[in-house]
C-alpha cells in the first residue's frame, strides 16, 4: 500500500517552521509573560525580578556602586596591584573550592593567578555590552516611551552597577584554574560549589545546568547570529550598492567573520582579551567621537532635550519605554544594555590575575555605567536633538540602527560610514566575547577535552555564517528568551550567596587600608 500523502520539501520545511515556531512562541511567552500594572501596562516578570533585585543589592552593600566608584577606577589603573603581588598574607585566607581532578588550588598567598589583567577582563566584558543594545535598542525605547525614557535608563544602569558587582566577585571566589593555568568561572561554578556550602547542593547543581544550557543557547543566537546579521544589513544598506554583485549575499559576509572569529577564539580568552583591549577603546572612541560632533553641532538644542527628559520621564511612556524598552528590547536585540544580573560577565571576570575577589568585583561596575549611562545616554541626546524619534511608534531593530545612522548624517554627511565600521566592530567583539561565554559552558557540561573545545569553536563559526544569510525571527526571539532564562537561575544565586560577597568586600577594603596606611 502507497503512503497516504507525498511529503515534498517543502511541506517538510513549513512542518518544521510551524514546530519550531510554535515552540518558540511558547518559550518567549513563558520568559517574557507580563506582569499586568495598569488596564493598558505590562511588566514583564524577569524585569520586574531584575530591577528589584538591583535595589536589594545596592542596599544590601549600601551604594557600593556610588561609594566604591572612583575605587575602582583605581583598582583598573593598577593603583592597589602591590597587593597582588605582595609576599604578606595580610588578611588573605585561602578558600579550598577546588575538588577537579584537572584544576589546583587557586589564588595562592604568594602567586596571583589568572590569565588576564583587570582592564582586558573589563574590556572583554563591556565587548559584549556594548554593541547594538546601545544603538537600535535606545531607539527603540525612544520611540515607544519618548525623550522621558533616558532617564530610566540612566536609573537601570546604576542599579544595575550592583548586580554586576556582586556577580563577578563571585565569579573570581568560587573559579577553577587547571594545571595549565586555563581559568573556568562563572555562574556555573558558583552556583554549583557555593550553594553547595550553603547546604543546597542539589538546588545548585539542578541550577547551574539549567544556567549552562541557557548560556549555549544565547551564545548561538543573540551573541552570534543576531550581532552577525544586523552588521550585514547595515553594511548592506549604507555601503554596498544595488548593482554590486554582493548585495544580499550576506553567506559572503558571514564566511568572512566566521574566519576572523575563529582565527581569534582559538586561542582562547588570551587571544580574545589581547584583542578586546584594543578593540573596545577604539570602537568606542570612533562612536562616541561621532556622537560628540552631533551634539557639539546642536549644542544649543541640548538644554531642551534635557529639558524633555526630565518633562517626561515620570509620564507612564516614559516608564515603559525606558524600562521595556531598553531591557526588553535592548536586550533581545544586540545585547541586554548591561547585562547586570544575567551573570555572562562573570564568566569573562573570571578569568582575572587576582586574589582578591571583590577588587575584579568592583572593576566589573564599571561596566554599566560606560555601556548604559554613558554611551545609550548619548545615543538618545542624538536622537531626541536631531528629531529623529517618533513617540509611539513601534520600530524595528533595523530601523533602530537606520534612525541612529540618519541621526548621525544630519551632522555630517558620512558619519554613516562611521557608524558601519563602528556597528562592525560591536558584532565582531561581541561575537567572540560570547563564544568564550558558550564555551565555558559548553566545557562544563561536556568536559574540557580538546576536542570538546574545538567542536563547539566549529559550531560557532557555522552559525555565524548562518546568521549572516539566514532570516532569523523565530531563531533569534527563541535564543534571546534564553539569554533572558539565564537570568533566573543566576539571581536565585546571587541572592542566597550575596553574604560571602560581603565578606569579601570587607576583606579587600582591609587590606587597601592597610596598605595606604
Amino acid at each position: 500500500m502507497l503512503f497516504p500523502c507525498i511529503i515534498s520539501e517543502q511541506n517538510l520545511d513549513e512542518n518544521i517552521d510551524r514546530v519550531f515556531g510554535e515552540a518558540t512562541s511558547w518559550f518567549v511567552d513563558a520568559i517574557l509573560a507580563e506582569i499586568p500594572i495598569t488596564s493598558t501596562i505590562g511588566i514583564p516578570w524577569v524585569l520586574v525580578v531584575l530591577i528589584l533585585g538591583a535595589s536589594y543589592f545596592t542596599i544590601y552593600f549600601k551604594f557600593v556602586n556610588i561609594r566604591s566608584f572612583f575605587t575602582a577606577l583605581q583598582v583598573v589603573r593598577g593603583k592597589y596591584d602591590a597587593l597582588e603581588n605582595s609576599e604578606q598574607e595580610m588578611f588573605y585566607t585561602p578558600s579550598p573550592h577546588i575538588t577537579s581532578k584537572d584544576t589546583k588550588a587557586k589564588n595562592d598567598s604568594k602567586d596571583t593567578n589568572g590569565e588576564v589583567s583587570h582592564f582586558q577582563a573589563l574590556t572583554t566584558a563591556v565587548s559584549a555590552t556594548v554593541g547594538l543594545g546601545n544603538i537600535a535598542g535606545v531607539a527603540i525605547a525612544l520611540s515607544i516611551g519618548g525623550a522621558g525614557a533616558t532617564l530610566w535608563m540612566v536609573v537601570v544602569g546604576v542599579l544595575g552597577m550592583s548586580s554586576k558587582f556582586v556577580e563577578c566577585t563571585l565569579g573570581v571566589k568560587y573559579r577553577e584554574i587547571n594545571n595549565e593555568g586555563k581559568v573556568f568561572g562563572g555562574p556555573m561554578y558558583y552556583l554549583t560549589k557555593g550553594l553547595k556550602e550553603k547546604g543546597y547542593a542539589k538546588l545548585g547543581k539542578v541550577l547551574s545546568v539549567l544556567f549552562a544550557i541557557m548560556c549555549i543557547g544565547g551564545s548561538f543566537g543573540g551573541g552570534n547570529m543576531f550581532q552577525v546579521n544586523q552588521a550585514f544589513k547595515l553594511l548592506n544598506h549604507v555601503v554596498i550598492s544595488d548593482n554590486s554583485i554582493l548585495h544580499g549575499q550576506g553567506w559572503v559576509f558571514g564566511v568572512i567573520m566566521a574566519i576572523l572569529v575563529g582565527v581569534v577564539i582559538i586561542g582562547g580568552i588570551k587571544k580574545i582579551a589581547s584583542v578586546t583591549d584594543k578593540i573596545v577603546p577604539f570602537m568606542v572612541l570612533i562612536y562616541i567621537g561621532a556622537v560628540l560632533t552631533v551634539l557639539v553641532l546642536y549644542s544649543s538644542a541640548i538644554p531642551a532635550a534635557f529639558g524633555a527628559i526630565w518633562d517626561g520621564a515620570f509620564h507612564p511612556e516614559g516608564v515603559l519605554g525606558g524600562f521595556v524598552g531598553v531591557l526588553i528590547q535592548g536586550f533581545r536585540r544586540g545585547a541586554f544594555s548591561n547585562e547586570a544580573g544575567v551573570g555572562s560577565a562573570s564568566i569573562a571576570h573570571s578569568a582575572v590575575k587576582t586574589r582578591f575577589p571583590a577588587s575584579e568585583g568592583l572593576v566589573a561596575l564599571l561596566e554599566p555605567f560606560i555601556d548604559t549611562v554613558i554611551v545609550c545616554t548619548m545615543t538618545a541626546l542624538v536622537l531626541i536633538i536631531t528629531g529623529q524619534i517618533q513617540t509611539g511608534v513601534e520600530i524595528s531593530d533595523e530601523q533602530g540602527v537606520l534612525l541612529t545612522a540618519s541621526a548621525l548624517e544630519s551632522g555630517v554627511s558620512w558619519f554613516p560610514y562611521l557608524l558601519t565600521i563602528a556597528v562592525l566592530l560591536f558584532a565582531f567583539s561581541s561575537m567572540i566575547a560570547w563564544s568564550y561565554y558558550g564555551y565555558q559552558a559548553w566545557s562544563y557540561l561536556f568536559g574540557r577535552g580538546k576536542r570538546t573545545e574545538n567542536l563547539y569553536k566549529f559550531i560557532f563559526c557555522c552559525f555565524t555564517v548562518i546568521g549572516a544569510a539566514a532570516t532569523l525571527n523565530a531563531v533569534t526571539d527563541f535564543s534571546d528568551a534564553m539569554v533572558f532564562a539565564m537570568m533566573v537561575p543566576n539571581m536565585i544565586g546571587l541572592f542566597l550567596l550575596s553574604d560571602k560577597v560581603k565578606e569579601e568586600l570587607k576583606r579587600y577594603k582591609k587590606n587597601i587600608k592597610k596598605m595606604m596606611s
